[in-house]
């Protein structure tokens, strides 16, 4: 007589961690139907009772991550919740590197996104915002509301060879001197640039310029 647990059924539940578990392993774009099966020891068919097919599974791993974003405390100011609401996302979503990838190719919102997307306007309207102020203001957070960026152009590569590097480098500070002198002097450039205090700042100069904004009446130009 076998002494051995019994395999616990297979659920939605364990279909959505095993894949969020493998995609942050591999990526998004490794994690197929068939790899998160395997991982759960069952067949690939096993898994379309619980998901219809890969695009449900992701819509649903990233919901997953949308309803566990952080509600701010009752009473703050509405530039304090946004803030507090926002740098949660980016904490949720920098734990799962693959979020970015699901964010940016859903050809939908689900009902999980737009909550969340609810919830920002909601925040700002209690603070006054008129719906005009709160329109614009979406659209300048953009991916900033899940706590993401993307940087526009990639940091050129410098050769290893220290004379080609110092070749390189004199080169560049000649042609672009005003690049060479921000990453130069300019303190955190570079190597030492900290991603989350770059976004704190963008976010800041956002939120505190829909406050300037709103404080004198501001509209949008008929």
């Amino acid at each position: 007589m076998s002494s051995s647990a019994p395999r616990r059924p297979l659920d939605r539940e364990r279909v959505l961690t095993a894949a969020a578990a493998l995609a942050d392993e591999v990526g998004l774009e490794a994690t197929s139907m068939r790899r998160v099966a395997d991982a759960l020891g069952v067949t690939a068919m096993a898994l379309y009772k619980h998901v219809a097919n890969r695009e449900e599974l992701i819509d649903a791993m990233l919901d997953r991550l949308v309803v566990s974003i952080d509600v701010p405390a009752d009473g703050l100011p509405w530039e304090e919740a946004l803030r507090t609401r926002i740098r949660s996302a980016r904490a949720v979503m920098d734990a799962h590197p693959w979020a970015q990838a699901a964010i940016e190719t859903r050809t939908a919102a689900s009902p999980a996104v737009l909550a969340y997307m609810d919830s920002l306007m909601a925040i700002m309207f209690d603070g006054g915002l008129s719906a005009d102020l709160v329109h614009h203001a979406m659209h300048a957070l953009s991916t900033r509301m899940w706590g993401i960026t993307r940087d526009v152009l990639p940091t050129p590569a410098v050769p290893e060879d220290p004379r080609l590097r110092a070749r390189a480098m004199s080169e560049f500070a000649g042609a672009y001197p005003a690049i060479v002198r921000m990453a130069t002097t300019a303190p955190h450039a570079g190597a030492a640039c900290d991603d989350d205090a770059e976004f704190a700042f963008a976010l800041d100069l956002l939120i505190d310029g829909f406050a300037r904004l709103h404080a004198r009446g501001w509209s949008s130009p008929r």
